[in-house]
């Protein structure tokens, strides 16, 4: 088990001048496949801001965004990799699945190194690292691909285009998964990025850490309660985990109509590649006996490799 130091954020954007507040605190990831670190802090007052909405009945009095971030600066136990200088590995050019991992797990090596000789100031070994980087990322398949298919439909090309894609999909079936995604359902609108932290990986005993953000977006008319998670998680090999969870970062939060709510978590992965989809089971709270409805949080990557928009 992993502890993690959490910095949480809150922003209340209904009490005039924003009202911030840091908290401090320890979540946890870990666990086999995945361990969920969901963090933040939600602070609200939620009879007056609900009173005020069934009373007004006018949403745009009451617009709203609770955020919350994740803190990924600290070090756990066993994070810190060793500066001692090693063999750079060379890239493969093979098309198998299995090359493709064993690729994989170079890259995320190489970034790591360049990361730790960076931060010991050893500038010679960054250079050379980055010099690696370099060409590993002009001969890796997978981002050579991404490369001429991007260009190829720049360009609109767009046979030589079907050509990039399907030699993509052979050799590395998740590199075309998107790392982000987007989905709505009965106006509820769900969007995800992930991002890989290269800081608190370690590929050489085959840990990987994906940090992810989530928006929720009430595009509807009436205000909705966030109830459960569920999660579906795939790894590298085909690996599947079903996580089911109550509400999120410790809350069960209320959602006002055309106002957002916004959360960092964070998953484990034993493998260099995966992907996450699931749902939040949701209800709406201004009619008494409404039935619960579930809102798809669509497929997305969870990639080393990354896309071309990583950023959280």
């Amino acid at each position: 088990m992993q502890s993690l130091l959490n910095i949480k954020v809150f922003t209340d954007f209904n009490t005039g001048p924003g009202t911030r507040r840091l908290v401090v605190g320890r979540g946890s990831c870990g666990g086999g496949l995945f361990g969920e670190s969901e963090v933040g802090v939600i602070r609200r007052q939620h009879q007056r801001q609900q009173q005020q909405w069934f009373n007004s009945r006018d949403s745009s009095k009451n617009s709203r965004i609770l955020a919350c971030a994740n803190n990924g600066n600290g070090d756990g136990p066993g994070q810190t990799p060793s500066s001692t200088p090693s063999p750079i590995p060379s890239s493969s050019s093979s098309s198998s699945s299995g090359s493709f991992f064993s690729r994989s797990q170079t890259y995320a090596l190489l970034k790591q190194r360049l990361e730790v000789a960076a931060k010991s100031e050893d500038y010679e070994e960054a250079a050379r690292i980055r010099d690696s980087l370099k060409s590993f990322e002009e001969e890796e398949p997978v981002l050579r691909l991404r490369r001429l298919m991007k260009e190829a439909i720049a360009e609109e090309r767009f046979e030589d285009a079907a050509k990039f894609r399907d030699e993509l999909k052979e050799i590395a079936p998740h590199a075309l998964l998107k790392c982000s995604s987007d989905a709505t359902t009965l106006g509820i609108r769900v969007q995800v990025r992930s991002v890989y932290i290269e800081g608190r990986s370690q590929p050489s005993r085959g840990q990987y850490f994906f940090a992810y953000r989530i928006r929720i977006t009430n595009n509807s008319d009436r205000p909705v309660q966030l109830l459960r998670r569920h999660w579906i998680i795939t790894d590298a090999n085909e690996k599947i985990e079903n996580v089911w969870g109550i509400g999120v970062i410790g809350e069960q939060p209320v959602i006002l109509p055309h106002t957002g709510f916004e959360y960092s978590s964070a998953c484990p992965l034993s493998t260099p590649n995966g992907r996450m989809e699931g749902d939040f089971e949701m209800k709406h709270i201004d009619r008494i006996g409404s039935q619960s409805f579930n809102v798809a949080i669509a497929p997305f990557s969870l990639s080393i490799l990354g896309d071309d928009t990583d950023s959280l």
